[in-house]
């Protein structure tokens, strides 16, 4: 992995990702250029830029909780629905090993407890759409329970949102207009104005703007 850009001492939003139910991917190579492809276009903000570590898991870090909170669901909606990733976001300090840049410490095992929490939670009844979860290393930074609760919240809306509103929250995401979004989908912008207020796009990205604030 690249040499982190931030101190190390310092306490770091590490993320760790998969793809789910990678193993029954019909087109493997496939999934794999989409994948890197998707982890370059949330690289600019990173500490260190998320990168595949092994199979389909990948790891990077941000400066702040809010930072990752922000890449996921870029990643989700670059990837979805085709290709189905679950996160696990930890906060605290991090330590590298080696000249080999091997590292360990509280951040990634908060982020390796939230993915493996994320792995068993989506097959509850009830939590299936459960995609990302927080946990604090340190004893500063963000409260885990109120992250965790937007997180769960976020999580239930995206996935229950159909392909065409996922596409539609995309290009909204992306900085697009209404009247842009329309014509791509061939609709009208009052359609695209009622379904992101009738399925919760509206809020979703307000949400993404205030979890980006995070620290």
């Amino acid at each position: 992995m690249a040499a982190l850009k931030a101190d190390a001492s310092s306490p770091v939003a590490t993320l760790i990702g998969d793809v789910v139910s990678s193993r029954a991917h019909p087109d493997r190579r496939r999934l794999h250029r989409r994948l890197t492809a998707a982890l370059a276009a949330i690289a600019d903000d990173a500490a260190q830029p998320p990168a595949l570590t092994v199979g389909d898991e990948f790891q990077g870090s941000y400066p702040t909780v809010g930072h990752a909170l922000d890449a996921t669901l870029t990643l989700r909606l670059a990837l979805g629905p085709e290709i189905d990733v679950r996160f696990g976001i930890g906060w605290g300090p991090i330590e590298r090993l080696d000249e080999s840049g091997i590292q360990d410490g509280p951040g990634w095992w908060a982020a390796r407890e939230a993915i493996e929490w994320t792995a068993q939670a989506q097959q509850q009844p009830g939590l299936t759409h459960v995609r990302t979860a927080f946990r604090n290393g340190s004893a500063s930074g963000a409260d885990a329970h109120a992250v965790n609760a937007a997180l769960l919240c976020r999580d239930h809306l995206l996935g229950s949102l159909d392909d065409r509103a996922l596409r539609i929250l995309a290009g909204l995401r992306a900085g697009r207009s209404k009247k842009e979004v329309a014509m791509s989908e061939g609709i009208s912008a009052s359609a695209v104005s009622q379904r992101a207020g009738r399925t919760g796009l509206d809020l979703l990205l307000l949400a993404a703007d205030q979890l980006r604030e995070v620290t």
